[in-house]
């Protein structure tokens, strides 16, 4: 080697040595902290333990959704599976080494009965992590109470500080941060109840509302058809490791898709949700607003005359329309018992449109009522001001008789049925529907769940100053359709006696077809006697069945059934 190539290569010593040198210096001078940091964080952990959610109960101390463990067990890199308690605890006990980590899942023991009601959790959406309120996987209510009472249920998140070696093993436990649990929630739901009218459906396309007339209490609020909600609950199903996203297998997946497009929509609550025409049962409002605008009192009386004519166009009543026969003289009483047409025909025209559009917000219609679940609809109380808005078209009479008879443009839904019933049942007072029985939130301290949305403290109903001759004529009327003469056949023989009133809507269907409607409340009021306390209404119920055919006998035996079971207990 040349004098040339040692000066060389003493050279490039010098060279590599100062690059290292420099690295060095950089690395634990310059960037030191930030690597320390790095390490420090690789060593140390933190492991995030849910806070348990709150548990959901009905009026009478049933669980309605509960936590239950989850046991994953890691099987590779990619891949967890699902553990029952006894497989988790075999398998600790043959593997000491097994990674088996344990979660809270939900549980919901009344299935597709409740799950309109109570709805699901699901995984938080990507605009809510960034958002910043969310970690990635947390999971919290979408739908029904898990979703209007989220911040209630869900308590406050904690975990534990560890410290691991390089393989991720645990080494010991440096600090701990206890999860502050969710409150439990009461509904006023009866879960026998609910579960039997969801029973009564027969997964046909309708709803059912029960409620307490007295104070807008819910028992029982039903949509079918209806979902399983544990299909959303993404701690049941394998994962791949690392994520707190669902590896749902395609079985699951296609369920969830099949719910998503089918055609009966089982995600809809048709309770809260769906708009109807409300076909007779409207004719409780039309005969408020006749007695209460002084246009009919109990002794006005018309003729039937089987059919009205408007120059070209007819109108007429239901029973001439079906057997060709006419009622002869009829009052306020009558034409309540008999659901007849043309005498509704002739309060609409007298009392107006204006009046009945006054007297139908009165009661709620064209409004949410406020229930505590998202997505109430509001319905839709048309008026010539509507109807030239969105037609292009002058309002006519024959409208107004259409109106009167819960026809038309008319919309409603059936939790707005269930409450202008029960106006009558208690007395006169529109009252708030509600699922919650709570009155003073105590929430864990913690701004995360903080909400202000809890709103419900007390019975919320409004005096509507109804006469009471007008709520007694009204009484009258629909105790006689459930009577022998009426229009409620299946409840001619029920005990005790049941007011109501049966609707039959059509809706424009290409077939024909008309939603079967019934609304009623129980039991009827009596005379005081021999000491005796007069009986007062405890329960409102509506029942809708889409395009179901007629109001008294398809929704009219749902309906029984429900009665059976609230009386017999």
């Amino acid at each position: 080697m040349n004098r040339k190539s040692i000066y060389l290569f003493y050279f490039s010593l010098l060279i590599a040595f100062l690059l290292l040198t420099g690295r060095l210096f950089w690395l634990t001078t310059i960037k030191g902290n930030y690597y320390r940091q790095l390490a420090e964080e690789n060593r140390i952990r933190i492991i995030k333990k849910p806070a348990p959610r709150g548990i959901i109960y009905d009026r009478k101390g049933r669980i309605l959704a509960r936590n239950i463990p989850i046991f994953e067990h890691r099987i590779s890199n990619i891949e967890y599976r699902i553990l029952t308690r006894e497989e988790a605890l075999k398998l600790e006990a043959e593997e000491k080494e097994a990674e088996i980590e344990t979660t809270i899942g939900r549980e919901y023991p009344y299935g597709q009965a409740l799950a309109h009601v109570i709805g699901y959790l699901g995984e938080v959406t990507k605009e809510e992590v960034e958002s910043g309120k969310w970690e990635v996987g947390s999971q919290k209510g979408k739908t029904g109470v898990e979703e209007q009472y989220d911040s209630f249920l869900r308590g406050v998140d904690g975990g534990e500080l560890v410290e691991v070696d390089t393989s991720g093993k645990i080494l010991k436990k440096i600090g701990e941060k206890e999860a502050v649990p969710g409150q439990n929630l009461t509904l006023s739901i009866d879960a026998e109840l609910q579960k039997v009218a969801f029973e009564a459906l027969e997964s046909q396309n309708g709803a059912v509302v029960a409620s307490d007339p007295k104070t807008g209490e819910i028992s029982a609020l039903v949509s079918s058809p209806s979902f399983e909600p544990d299909i959303f609950e993404v701690q049941r199903y394998p994962r791949e490791a690392g994520s707190r996203s669902a590896g749902k297998g395609s079985k699951v997946q296609s369920e969830i898709s099949k719910l998503l497009t089918d055609q009966n929509q089982p995600l809809f609550n048709r309770a809260i949700s769906g708009v109807y025409p409300p076909g007779s049962t409207f004719k409780i409002i039309t005969a408020v607003a006749g007695l209460e605008e002084g246009k009919i009192d109990k002794n006005f009386e018309m003729d039937d005359p089987g059919v009205i004519l408007v120059g070209s166009y007819k109108y007429a009543n239901w029973y001439f329309t079906q057997y060709g026969r006419k009622e002869g003289l009829v009052d306020i009483i009558k034409a309540i018992q008999r659901s007849t047409d043309t005498f509704f025909y002739k309060v609409g025209e007298l009392v107006g449109i204006e009046a009945l559009e006054k007297w139908a917000k009165k009661f709620g219609l064209g409004q949410t009522l406020g229930i505590d679940l998202a997505g109430e609809a509001a319905g839709l109380v048309p008026g010539p001001v509507w109807k030239e808005k969105v037609k292009d078209e002058p309002w006519f009479l024959g409208n107004t008789y259409h109106w009167s008879i819960g026809q038309g443009d008319v919309l409603t839904t059936p939790l707005q049925v269930n409450a202008w019933t029960a106006v009558i049942a208690n007395g006169g007072r529109l009252c708030q529907p509600h699922l919650a029985k709570i009155s003073n939130f105590q929430f864990p301290i913690s701004e995360q769940i903080q909400d202000t949305k809890y709103k419900i403290q007390d019975t919320s109903c409004n005096d509507l100053g109804l006469n009471p001759q007008t709520l007694f004529l009204i009484k009258e009327g629909m105790k006689k359709a459930c009577e022998p003469g009426g229009t409620g056949w299946p409840l001619f023989d029920f005990s005790p006696a049941v007011a109501c009133k049966t609707g039959t809507a059509e809706y424009g269907d290409p077939k024909g077809r008309t939603h079967a409607w019934i609304t009623l409340f129980a039991p009827t009021y009596a005379k005081a006697a021999a000491g005796k306390p007069t009986e007062q209404p405890e329960i409102a119920l509506t029942v809708l069945v889409e395009g179901g055919g007629e109001g008294s006998s398809v929704a009219g035996p749902i309906a029984k059934k429900i009665l059976e079971e609230w009386f017999e207990r």
